[in-house]
């Protein structure tokens, strides 16, 4: 099928895709424990319901061991060609009142030539670009294709532990991750690394129990207090992460205007942004520190105490090829060794994944770029991403001949995954189910 026919089939199909669409995101899918799990099954359904209608009858649920179903189906293409698999993922992120949405997170809302609601880019944005992609060859791809939409994304996957014990199903020349997005509306770019992820707790003991802050204060040391000093050390003063031994490199694509980047990243007015380097380094290639909790009194239940014991869960988003084993050690070491005044210290390793680079020496990389170009009508870029996948690091072991293609609806400068007021462009979503196809007839030699 020409481009010129999947161009007109994927303007015809839109308003199908975005009332399908908006259906999906009204399902608070949220496998995190503690959420109604009969939600992530019938969002689960919802997708079989859906892949089937648009041109994939052997869509199916397949039971993960431990976790939440997957959905997974095969389309065959004509002889001899190769086979493409396309992921997605169809649970969300929570979307607690605290992060104060301006509509509500589960009830799809039109607004400024958007959809809002939870899910709605990350990740069901996926999901749709799939499903159109199958309809849009009317049943006849010219690849095989696969499928396998995971229901445990973004908590604890038990997806890992399927694949290796089911290598058949995913084998494959080509895999497709429909989790990114463009820059910005209407700005093509193919994803060509992530960034791993880390993180590690790290304790702090300095008394037997609590003691009068005055009886005791400017002798015995306050174990918060020490805690502070060496969060405070993980940084120099312009922001830059003053962790030695993490790997580090300049990003050598397109970068991320700055003026962009400031625009659509909510920082206030005279808030400096922090680093060094390009805004693309920064968020592409270089290692990024957070401190994402701290266990201690809060403000409202604070005594006259010195404290005897706190805690921290500190992340550090890793440069894409270095080990992810090696800079988590190098995150602890640090902790331990700018511990002040002999404070006892024990650090607990959390999950750990390692960052992804695509091959871009591959014919998919070069047929991904050409597609996105002739589907949005200018130059295709290149782009990393800060955010992190494990599941490629697993995909690409069980296939290793395999090329990768990242790409999605997920604009950075607006699409806001993980925070309040998510939303998706459709437009966005039309012409990556266009860029998805042509992709698909340029590997498969058509």
């Amino acid at each position: 099928m020409n481009t010129d026919q999947l161009r007109a089939n994927v303007k015809a199909m839109m308003p199908d895709v975005e009332k399908d669409l908006e259906k999906l995101v009204a399902i608070p899918s949220c496998a995190f424990p503690g959420f109604p799990p009969e939600h992530v099954h019938e969002m689960a359904d919802a997708t079989v319901d859906l892949l089937q209608r648009y041109g994939l009858p052997s869509a199916r649920k397949v039971d993960v061991p431990g976790g939440y179903p997957a959905v997974y189906g095969e389309l065959a293409g004509p002889p001899g060609s190769p086979t493409v698999m396309m992921y997605a993922h169809y649970d969300v992120q929570p979307a607690p009142p605290e992060q104060n949405w301006d509509t509500e997170p589960f009830v799809p809302t039109r607004k400024d030539g958007r959809i809002f609601g939870r899910g709605a880019a990350d990740d069901k944005s996926g999901i749709a670009i799939h499903a159109g992609t199958f309809r849009a060859f009317e049943g006849k791809p010219p690849v095989n294709l696969k499928i396998v939409v995971e229901g445990e994304e973004e908590t604890v996957s038990h997806l890992g532990d399927f694949v290796y014990a089911n290598k058949d199903m995913f084998q494959a020349d080509a895999f497709i991750v429909a989790d990114m997005g463009n820059l910005a509306p209407g700005e093509p770019a193919v994803t060509s690394t992530l960034r791993g992820h880390v993180h590690c707790i790290v304790t702090v003991e300095t008394l037997d129990h609590p003691l009068h802050s005055g009886e005791f204060g400017g002798v015995a040391p306050d174990a918060l207090v020490a805690l502070i000093r060496m969060l405070a050390t993980l940084h120099h003063d312009n922001g830059e992460v003053a962790v030695k031994g993490l790997t580090s490199f300049e990003w050598a694509g397109g970068d991320y205007p700055e003026d962009t980047y400031r625009s659509t990243s909510a920082i206030l007015d005279g808030v400096q942004l922090i680093g060094t380097g390009t805004v693309g380094s920064r968020l592409w290639s270089k290692p990024s520190v957070s401190v994402l909790g701290i266990d201690c009194p809060s403000v409202d239940k604070a005594s006259n105490v010195l404290l005897p014991s706190a805690r921290a869960r500190v992340a550090l988003r890793i440069a894409p090829g270095s080990d992810a084993d090696h800079e988590i050690e190098t995150l602890m070491a640090h902790l331990k060794s700018v511990a002040p005044w002999g404070v006892h210290v024990k650090t607990e390793r959390g999950k750990v994944s390692n960052g992804f680079a695509v091959d871009k020496a591959g014919s998919a990389y070069e047929a991904s770029k050409a597609a996105l170009t002739e589907a949005y009508g200018k130059p295709a870029g290149d782009c990393g991403s800060g955010g992190s996948i494990p599941l490629l690091d697993i995909l690409k072991d069980v296939a290793p001949k395999a090329q990768f293609i990242l790409w999605g609806a997920e604009d950075l400068a607006l699409s806001r995954i993980h925070a309040n007021n998510e939303s998706v462009d459709p437009n966005e979503i039309r012409d990556m189910i266009l860029a998805q196809s042509i992709f698909l007839n340029k590997f498969g030699g058509n």
